[in-house]
């Protein structure tokens, strides 16, 4: 009897997790399902009883097991999807779909510098895994165009681009105009890691003020995770006056209803895989000021642009979209620039 075997031992929370629920939840009720998961992983409540589960610790130890424990359950009858970013360490007797979300992975331009010590060998181990063991699988599916180029350069295959999202991103209905409902005027759903890019925002935020404008934004950092970035928020709180309120980590349902009361998502990521919050924020109804790079492109149109290095260009966008632009310095021939000095008394 065919089998459905889901490999995704390391998947546990962010965008990842969400897409792993969804796809628990609408395996048929008739197929016979087996789920290696991260012990971490919340299991949906809702789930048929004909899906088998079986939990892999976050050690490597435990993951060895389980890629063994793959292996030796793995017929050649059987249907098998990795979700984890990673083929078999093992060749197995039927050979696996790999969904690869992971862009630190394969882009080369994404460097590693800014993240922990253990996230920087972590990913080191799992780029010469990917790189290795590649032929373990019989294809591999990423979510946009972006990540496609950079696994086919990376890899030397032709993965497919097959994006999906939740049905609630679906169902949205669009947000209403009435301001009663409005909290927060910016929302940015992302978590801690450095390519999020959350000190780019704050700065951004402090410009902001000191020009007047005071917008307030929600974030979603868990102290947990992110301790210094959540203290950097709180000062800034405290000694400048910004309007920034983390919610801490939400659960997905959370998260849409903080789309409701949100006035526009701003994304000043510097790179991802799908980047979900932007479909998720655009079919909430809400504009989107997100970087003008490739990944932002490959899902939707947003209303304003940004340079995610700068935080000028980031709090310039924020100011076009409040209709608060302020105009260009005013460029001077030498002899107006001379006559300017010496009447401000600067010679």
């Amino acid at each position: 009897m065919t089998r459905l075997i889901i490999h995704a031992p390391n998947i546990h929370q962010g965008g990842g997790a969400v897409l792993l629920s969804e796809l628990l939840a609408v395996i048929p009720a008739h197929i016979s399902a087996v789920a290696l998961l991260d012990a971490r992983y919340s299991l949906p409540a809702s789930l048929d009883s004909n899906l088998l589960v079986q939990r892999v610790e976050p050690t490597v130890l435990s993951r060895f097991r389980a890629e063994v424990s793959l292996r030796l359950l793995v017929g050649e009858s059987d249907s098998v999807l990795c979700f984890g970013n990673l083929p078999p360490l093992f060749r197995l007797k039927a050979a696996p779909t790999v969904f690869l979300q992971n862009r630190y992975l394969v882009d080369k331009q994404a460097s590693l510098c800014a993240l922990p010590l253990k996230s920087r060998i972590r990913l080191h181990i799992e780029k010469i895994w990917l790189r290795n063991c590649r032929k373990n699988a019989s294809h591999f599916v990423v979510q946009t165009h972006s990540m496609q180029r950079l696994t086919d350069a990376c890899l030397g295959v032709q993965s497919s681009c097959l994006p999906f999202v939740p049905a609630t991103v679906n169902s949205f209905s669009q947000v209403q105009s009435d301001q009663t409902l409005r909290q927060f005027d910016f929302v940015y759903v992302a978590s801690g890691d450095a390519h999020k890019n959350h000190f780019a925002l704050i700065e951004a935020w402090r410009l902001l003020s000191a020009k007047g404008l005071f917008p307030s934004l929600a974030l979603t950092l868990s102290p947990e995770l992110a301790p210094e970035l959540c203290r950097r928020v709180e000062r800034e709180v405290v000694t400048g006056g910004l309007r920034i309120h983390n919610l801490g980590y939400l659960a997905h349902t959370r998260l849409l209803e903080i789309y409701r009361v949100s006035g526009a998502l701003i994304y000043p990521s510097s790179f991802e895989s799908f980047g979900l919050p932007l479909i998720e924020a655009r079919q909430a109804g809400l504009p989107v000021l997100a970087p003008e790079l490739d990944y932002v492109r490959d899902v939707i149109d947003p209303h304003e642009t940004f340079d995610p290095r700068s935080p000028v260009s980031i709090a310039r966008a924020v100011m076009r979209y409040l209709k608060g632009r302020s105009p260009p310095h005013e460029i001077h021939s030498a002899q107006s620039w001379l006559n300017h000095v010496i009447d401000e008394g600067l010679l």
